[in-house]
């Protein structure tokens, strides 16, 4: 899988008002207006969305004065996306920015084959069929990537390292997740080479979370490791608050769960990939044709350590961690 290097993820992301317009795409009406389409629930994203914008307003467009969004919001109800999206299009907006997981993005393609797409999210576009490669995308679709899932083997390996003993790992999935298949079978290929049992308990709503946590406990795992879902996104406290509960050690795909009292997270930090949204959709608003515009892949990685919820769970983190996080929080 082609992955630019940091010095190119970086150029994009500081010095992208250099970028020359040119012809704006046709809109309707007095200002241009685009799509954001996201599975999951407003009221936790809103760092994202200003990174989002972060990344318009460094090309020139600011929401409420020379831009509008239509926002579309499924409430983690993966069956309403494509209907979102469909709307968009109608709505005749000039650009569709899909976030939050193969859902989004196959419902945003599903919608138009010419329309504009941008993509935020954290699977692998070619293995969806989404684009003919990273390098040059080839059709209506461009954006960036967080590595979601391949990064996986890497935290079943920090679990490992955090708890040398442990013999037995809880793997919390969302089964509508686009790509959950592929990233069970990853995981449980990694956990085979690491002599581990992987324990598999599967949530598709938030009622299930307490019956899969009770049979975790009831499986006596050793520790948990969270697969990446916009309903667990957006559950976040709960989901911190049954392993704190349980006593299960557990890492996460990103910070933000750590900031919410989390153990540990890896990962690609939100707001890079969002900010390299905004820039896209900036882009195509000036004239850029998405087939030409790589698929970024973000290359700043983050390792994030909760030393008073290792404390909790009377944990002593290796140094080894401690010398390679970026942030430890207390």
């Amino acid at each position: 899988m082609l992955s630019l290097g940091r010095r190119e993820f970086v150029t994009l992301l500081g010095s992208a008002a250099l970028i020359r317009p040119r012809a704006a795409v046709a809109q309707s009406g007095s200002i241009p207006m685009i799509g954001f389409l996201h599975v999951a629930i407003a009221d936790r994203y809103a760092p994202q969305l200003s990174a989002f914008r972060q990344g318009l307003k460094q090309l020139g467009y600011v929401e409420g004065q020379n831009l509008a969004i239509e926002y579309r919001w499924a409430n983690n109800e993966n069956e309403r996306l494509p209907e979102l999206a469909a709307d968009l299009v109608r709505t005749g907006v000039a650009l569709i920015v899909a976030a939050g997981g193969p859902s989004s993005a196959t419902a945003a393609r599903g919608a138009t084959a010419t329309m504009p797409i941008v993509l935020v999210f954290g699977a692998d576009p070619v293995q969806l069929g989404l684009v003919e490669s990273l390098n040059r995308p080839g059709g209506n679709v461009t954006g960036v990537t967080f590595l979601t899932t391949e990064l996986l083997p890497k935290r079943l390996d920090l679990l490992r390292e955090l708890l040398p003993g442990a013999t037995t790992i809880a793997y919390l999935t969302d089964p509508r997740t686009g790509s959950a298949a592929g990233m069970l079978s990853d995981t449980r290929g990694a956990a085979g080479k690491l002599g581990l049992k992987l324990v598999v308990g599967e949530a598709h709503s938030n009622r299930d979370f307490e019956p899969v946590f009770a049979a975790f406990v009831e499986a006596k795992t050793d520790a948990l490791m969270v697969a990446p879902s916009q309903l667990f996104d957006s559950n976040r406290d709960r989901v911190v608050a049954l392993a704190a509960r349980h006593k299960l050690p557990a890492i996460y795909q990103a910070r933000e769960f750590v900031v919410d009292g989390g153990l540990m997270s890896y990962g690609a930090p939100y707001s890079d990939t969002f900010r390299v949204g905004g820039l896209y959709a900036g882009q195509i608003l000036k004239g850029e044709k998405p087939a030409t515009l790589p698929f970024q892949q973000a290359t700043r990685l983050e390792l994030v350590i909760n030393m008073k919820a290792a404390k909790a769970l009377g944990l002593e983190v290796p140094l080894s961690l401690m010398i390679r996080a970026d942030e430890m929080t207390e």
